[in-house]
């Protein structure tokens, strides 16, 4: 498995590894993505920010993850200070077909050395309430359960977060 740096030529195998994830998602009461959401827009703007790594299998790219700094306001939902700098892993995504062999954990271990990097001590991620496999995978890798949230801009869903502290 190689982990690396999302470039503009991936965003067509990108949305199609959305589009791959998004109808199980779906089936199993997640409504967190939709057709509308992620978008090329949105994979675009990550990888103009460097933001955006991918995970490739076999030169296939089976997993993604947005690994940055930005965080939703409403993380202060959480009692989180959001002023505080850190890493935040959004859009992670690994296709059905390539589930159970480590590539979402991986990806969380970029962040993790993006994290440790750049000297940032805190990781936090956001799940919605409905993603039983992120609800197990976090606390497997340090990621303690920190409260749930709404987001603005997906109205109606309740999210989950959790944080992992690096010191």
């Amino acid at each position: 498995m190689l982990i690396r740096l999302a470039t503009f030529n991936d965003i067509p195998f990108i949305m199609q590894l959305i589009a791959g994830v998004i109808p199980g998602m779906i089936a199993s009461g997640n409504l967190q993505w939709d057709n509308a959401y992620p978008n090329t827009g949105v994979f675009t703007d990550d990888i103009a920010q460097g933001c955006l790594w991918v995970a490739e299998i076999d030169s296939l790219i089976a997993g993604v993850a947005a690994i940055t700094t930005n965080q939703e306001p409403e993380y202060a939902q959480a009692g989180w200070d959001i002023t505080e700098t850190a890493i935040v892993t959004h859009r992670l995504a690994v296709l059905p077909r390539y589930r159970d062999r480590g590539i979402a954990a991986a990806l969380l271990q970029q962040a993790e050395l993006e994290a440790i990097s750049r000297g940032i001590k805190t990781l936090r991620i956001d799940t919605n309430m409905h993603n039983q496999a992120t609800q197990k995978l976090f606390p497997k890798l340090g990621y303690i359960f920190a409260g749930e949230i709404n987001l603005g801009f997906r109205p109606g869903l309740t999210f989950y977060c959790y944080e992992k502290r690096l010191d």
